[in-house]
């Protein structure tokens, strides 16, 4: 069985992941409860994927790498000094991505960000979509998705409330994964 890659997020009600400028803050005004359901996730994973943005973005929001003892994957255009921390992929995303759902282990998480997200939804290679839905509206920003993805059916597997905060859980029917 392969591993199954899931984006876990936060999205404005209007489907934003991010200002125009990538700013955030506005997450952190949301009334919740606790972390949101983060930890029970961060449980069920093992590896963690992004684009160079969302990686250079952490080291603004913590002072430290955030995802100690899993493995992590920055996708990038260019070369970078070795870290650590993380492995730095140059190579075809799909490709990548595809031998990595062959290996052993537990879930893959889709940190982000747009850019990311966007080529993996193309190679249809989401199988999950947790998408916590901000009582916030931007009105324009980064779009948590692009447009011409594929058509992919999807199952509502779980509902929860975190305050003000609702989090939709969704498997992708493998049938529209073909």
């Amino acid at each position: 069985m392969k591993r199954p890659v899931v984006l876990f997020i936060a999205a404005t009600l209007d489907g934003y992941i991010a200002r125009e400028n990538g700013d955030i803050h506005w997450l952190y005004e949301a009334e919740g409860e606790r972390d949101n359901g983060y930890s029970e996730f961060y449980d069920t994973i093992d590896t963690v994927l992004m684009g160079n943005k969302t990686y250079e973005h952490t080291f603004e929001l913590a002072d430290q790498f955030p995802y100690p003892g899993k493995k992590c994957y920055v996708f990038s255009r260019s070369e970078h000094e070795p870290s650590p921390d993380v492995t730095f992929v140059t190579e075809d995303v799909v490709g990548f991505i595809e031998k990595l759902k062959e290996q052993e282990g537990s879930k893959i998480w889709i940190v982000g960000g747009a850019e990311i997200l966007d080529v993996l939804l193309k190679g249809k290679l989401v199988d999950e979509f947790i998408i916590s839905i901000m009582p916030t509206m931007l009105g324009k920003g980064i779009p948590l998705f692009k447009g011409d993805n594929p058509e992919l059916k999807l199952s509502l597997t779980e509902t929860k409330r975190f305050g003000q905060i609702v989090q939709l859980h969704y498997v992708v029917n493998n049938e529209t994964k073909s």
